[in-house]
Protein backbone atom coordinates (compact mmCIF):
# COMPACT_ATOMS: atom_id res chain seq x y z
CA UNK A 1 0.00 0.00 0.00
CA UNK A 2 1.17 3.13 -1.11
CA UNK A 3 1.73 6.04 1.40
CA UNK A 4 -1.44 8.27 -0.11
CA UNK A 5 -3.47 10.60 1.78
CA UNK A 6 -6.71 9.39 3.88
CA UNK A 7 -8.95 10.37 1.27
CA UNK A 8 -12.47 8.72 0.67
CA UNK A 9 -10.78 7.02 -2.05
CA UNK A 10 -8.10 5.38 -0.05
CA UNK A 11 -10.61 5.10 2.52
CA UNK A 12 -12.93 3.43 0.36
CA UNK A 13 -9.96 1.04 -0.93
CA UNK A 14 -8.81 0.20 2.35
CA UNK A 15 -12.57 -0.66 3.51
CA UNK A 16 -12.92 -3.02 0.75
CA UNK A 17 -9.86 -4.39 1.22
CA UNK A 18 -10.62 -5.52 5.14
CA UNK A 19 -14.04 -6.66 4.33
CA UNK A 20 -13.44 -8.74 1.48
CA UNK A 21 -9.91 -10.63 2.81
CA UNK A 22 -9.86 -9.87 6.37
CA UNK A 23 -13.53 -10.06 7.44
CA UNK A 24 -12.66 -11.77 10.79
CA UNK A 25 -9.94 -8.81 11.82
CA UNK A 26 -13.01 -6.60 11.27
CA UNK A 27 -15.45 -8.31 13.55
CA UNK A 28 -12.25 -8.43 16.23
CA UNK A 29 -12.04 -5.06 16.08
CA UNK A 30 -15.61 -4.33 17.01
CA UNK A 31 -15.76 -6.67 19.65
CA UNK A 32 -12.88 -5.08 21.17
CA UNK A 33 -12.05 -1.75 20.45
CA UNK A 34 -16.28 -1.26 20.05
CA UNK A 35 -16.45 -3.00 23.35
CA UNK A 36 -19.34 -5.25 21.21
CA UNK A 37 -18.49 -8.88 22.97
CA UNK A 38 -21.47 -10.17 21.59
CA UNK A 39 -21.35 -8.34 17.81
CA UNK A 40 -22.53 -11.00 15.26
CA UNK A 41 -21.28 -9.32 12.15
CA UNK A 42 -19.08 -6.39 11.39
CA UNK A 43 -17.89 -4.30 8.29
CA UNK A 44 -15.50 -1.18 7.60
CA UNK A 45 -17.23 1.17 6.10
CA UNK A 46 -14.88 4.18 6.95
CA UNK A 47 -11.18 4.93 7.58
CA UNK A 48 -10.50 8.30 8.90
CA UNK A 49 -7.29 9.75 10.43
CA UNK A 50 -9.20 9.72 13.47
CA UNK A 51 -11.22 6.90 13.63
CA UNK A 52 -12.46 4.07 11.64
CA UNK A 53 -16.29 3.90 11.45
CA UNK A 54 -17.72 -0.12 11.05
CA UNK A 55 -21.21 -0.98 10.42
CA UNK A 56 -21.78 -3.91 13.23
CA UNK A 57 -25.22 -5.64 13.78
CA UNK A 58 -26.88 -2.90 11.58
CA UNK A 59 -25.56 0.27 14.03
CA UNK A 60 -22.90 2.37 13.23
CA UNK A 61 -19.99 2.32 15.66
CA UNK A 62 -16.74 4.81 15.74
CA UNK A 63 -13.28 3.16 16.93
CA UNK A 64 -10.50 6.08 17.46
CA UNK A 65 -6.99 5.59 17.08
CA UNK A 66 -4.38 5.99 19.34
CA UNK A 67 -2.87 8.43 16.91
CA UNK A 68 -3.96 10.94 13.74
CA UNK A 69 -3.05 8.76 10.67
CA UNK A 70 -0.75 10.42 8.73
CA UNK A 71 -1.20 8.35 5.35
CA UNK A 72 -2.25 5.26 3.83
CA UNK A 73 0.88 3.30 5.28
CA UNK A 74 0.49 4.68 8.88
CA UNK A 75 -3.31 3.27 8.60
CA UNK A 76 -2.34 -0.30 7.08
CA UNK A 77 0.64 -0.69 10.34
CA UNK A 78 -2.09 0.92 12.95
CA UNK A 79 -4.70 -1.85 11.96
CA UNK A 80 -2.35 -4.43 12.31
CA UNK A 81 -0.84 -3.53 15.22
CA UNK A 82 -4.57 -3.00 16.77
CA UNK A 83 -5.09 -6.74 15.64
CA UNK A 84 -2.04 -8.09 16.94
CA UNK A 85 -2.47 -6.40 20.47
CA UNK A 86 -5.80 -8.50 20.60
CA UNK A 87 -5.35 -11.38 23.41
CA UNK A 88 -4.65 -14.52 21.51
CA UNK A 89 -3.72 -12.61 18.48
CA UNK A 90 0.08 -12.05 18.65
Amino acid sequence: MANDPLTAAVSDRICKHMNDDHAEAVLAYARHYGGLSGAREARMIAVAPQAMRLEVDGALVEVPFDHTLSDSEDAHRTLVAMLRSLPGKA
